[in-house]
């Protein structure tokens, strides 16, 4: 069974290999010169990464022990959403997620966003969630997948201002796949343009960039993850609902 999802050239003696993701199980060249071997083992991995980063969170969860909601619907009409949830887990964090084809595209960036532009973020790529996971609110069992405090930092609808190579209009699916994204939101702490730039540091594809364009909307004033710690639907702190447990 093949998927086609992400993009990636690779350069062999001064030629260009690309390699659509073609995710089977073992994925084999003829060519056995170490360079080679090396650079199909990477794509490899690559795939397999894509495979686990895609998989729906429903199969991570008992949701017998957990109130997290359950997928469901995966489209919907109107104009597409994020939402950042604040999730005090083993670490404190913030679940960065975009809607993208029906389905919640989902970042975690250890230090919350910034609205300074000269700020980059750390944002690894996790697995998508459903988009019933916009508006959780609550406390995950320990023992289960994420088990911590979540709340609703922040959350509103975006446009998709993704560009391609030569600036030519694109939108987030093909952005996803090409490695990057630029959104403006409309939210209640966050608001203008954000983008979402894939990295791979450390040979890791889940590593993104997650950095505030230069726009009106900018302030390196500001730090809201600091300033701002409640929910923008209870009004609560982490804090707080973790201690309605």
């Amino acid at each position: 069974m093949t998927c086609i999802h992400i993009k990636q050239a690779i350069w062999i003696n001064q030629t260009a290999i690309t390699a659509t993701h073609v995710c089977r199980s073992v994925l084999y060249f003829t060519d056995t010169s170490l360079v080679f071997r090396q650079h199909a083992a990477r794509i490899r991995e690559s795939c397999q990464w894509h495979k686990n980063a895609s998989v729906n969170t429903g199969q991570k969860r008992d949701f017998h022990k957990t109130a997290e909601p359950a997928p469901g619907k995966r489209r919907r009409a109107g104009k597409p959403i994020f939402v950042i949830q604040k999730h005090a887990a083993s670490h404190l964090h913030y679940d960065f997620r975009l809607e993208i084809d029906g389905v919640l595209v989902s970042w975690a960036v250890p230090k919350g966003p910034s609205t300074d532009p000269r700020i980059k973020r750390l944002a690894v790529r996790t697995e998508d969630h459903p988009m019933e996971y916009a508006k959780f609110e609550g406390n995950i069992p320990l023992g289960q997948y994420g088990g911590g405090t979540v709340i609703v930092w922040d959350t509103g609808h975006y446009d998709d201002i993704t560009t391609d190579i030569g600036e030519k209009p694109s939108d987030a699916a093909r952005g996803l796949e090409n490695g990057h994204i630029a959104v403006w939101f409309h939210g209640h702490k966050l608001q203008g343009g954000y983008a979402l730039t894939q990295t791979k540091m450390r040979g890791d594809p889940r590593n993104w960039l997650l950095v505030k364009m230069k726009d009106k909307m900018a302030d390196a004033r500001r730090n809201p993850a600091s300033t701002e710690p409640e929910s923008v639907i209870s009004g609560q702190t982490v804090e707080q609902v973790a201690n309605e447990a």
